[in-house]
């Protein structure tokens, strides 16, 4: 994994839409480019780097997501910055439906719980996930 240098992290700014942070366990955090690739390197067990402290990340979407993804390793903070959205939390076969309408709105997703997120509107959220271990499956499965 390619690490941005620390002189730039301090002297420019950056945007989450297009630059992960990586914050450690140790208090450090290392900012990472996003590649067309991430995703499926990191299901593949390539960022082993990641399984300790939290990823933050944040994407745009205006379709409700094709799966559900689960976090073994502790809660994720699903955070709105702009637009609506529905995050669906499955608990033991139920599903509970939790609006975030206004930019700031937050839930934090407990441990291994099943959850998805549908909205109809162009929406920007932010994510801050416990480790690498993020599981998904599609949605209707």
């Amino acid at each position: 994994m390619v690490l941005v240098p620390k002189e730039r992290i301090v002297n420019t700014a950056n945007n989450v839409l297009s630059t992960y942070l990586h914050f450690r366990d140790n208090g450090r955090a290392d900012v990472l480019p996003v590649s067309e690739s991430f995703w499926n390197e990191l299901a593949a067990g390539k960022h082993s780097e990641l399984n300790q402290g939290r990823l933050m990340s944040a994407f745009t979407f205006s379709t409700p997501w094709s799966t559900w993804e689960r976090h073994p390793a502790g809660e994720e903070l699903v955070m709105l910055l702009s637009g609506a959205a529905t995050v669906v939390l499955e608990e033991s076969g139920v599903e509970r439906e939790v609006n975030l309408n206004e930019p700031g709105a937050f839930v934090l997703v407990p441990q291994n719980v099943w959850h998805t997120a549908r909205t109809q509107v162009p929406t920007t959220m932010v994510f801050l996930t416990p480790g690498a271990g993020t599981e998904h499956r599609d949605v209707g499965a």
